[in-house]
């Protein structure tokens, strides 16, 4: 009994057990524990772009840091958190769109009917922009289960 437990936890040390007894991913895709890797999810919407936050203007949300540029930035987000932050948790919309997650890259990003979108590569960015409708309800249709798959 208690070399089959070692054994199970081994096996999920290194990654090797059932999908079942694996955690599920956040939903917000974070690097080292930072939303949008460090970056001011407000800027986006402020039009200052991708523009990274500092560590003293910082705040946990749904499991993750998000960092800002200002105080201000900061109050904004705080107040309505859900209005800033990236869609399909900031993993990469075309992934999601195929039925599998990826890290979205902060600098690869549009914003679209004031949402955020982010996207992992420059490949991928041109395939997002030829077919954004379609990969649009796609993504829309495996979110959030994509999460569990």
């Amino acid at each position: 009994m208690v070399l089959r437990h070692t054994l199970a936890a081994l096996l999920l040390i290194i990654g090797l057990a059932p999908l079942s007894a694996r955690a599920e991913p956040p939903i917000f895709s974070a690097h080292n524990g930072l939303a949008l890797d460090g970056y001011d999810v407000v800027a986006f919407f402020e039009g200052q772009g991708a523009v990274p936050g500092r560590q003293e203007f910082a705040l946990m949300w749904k499991g993750v840091f998000w960092r800002f540029t200002s105080s201000g930035n900061q109050a904004q987000f705080e107040a309505n958190p859900r209005a800033y932050a990236p869609v399909f948790g900031g993993y990469c919309a075309y992934a999601v769109s195929q039925g599998y997650l990826a890290h979205g890259d902060p600098r690869l990003w549009r914003i679209e009917d004031g949402e955020l979108f982010l996207l992992n590569n420059a490949s991928v960015e041109a395939i997002w922009q030829a077919a954004e409708p379609e990969l649009m309800q796609a993504a829309r249709g495996n979110w959030p289960a994509v999460l569990r798959d």
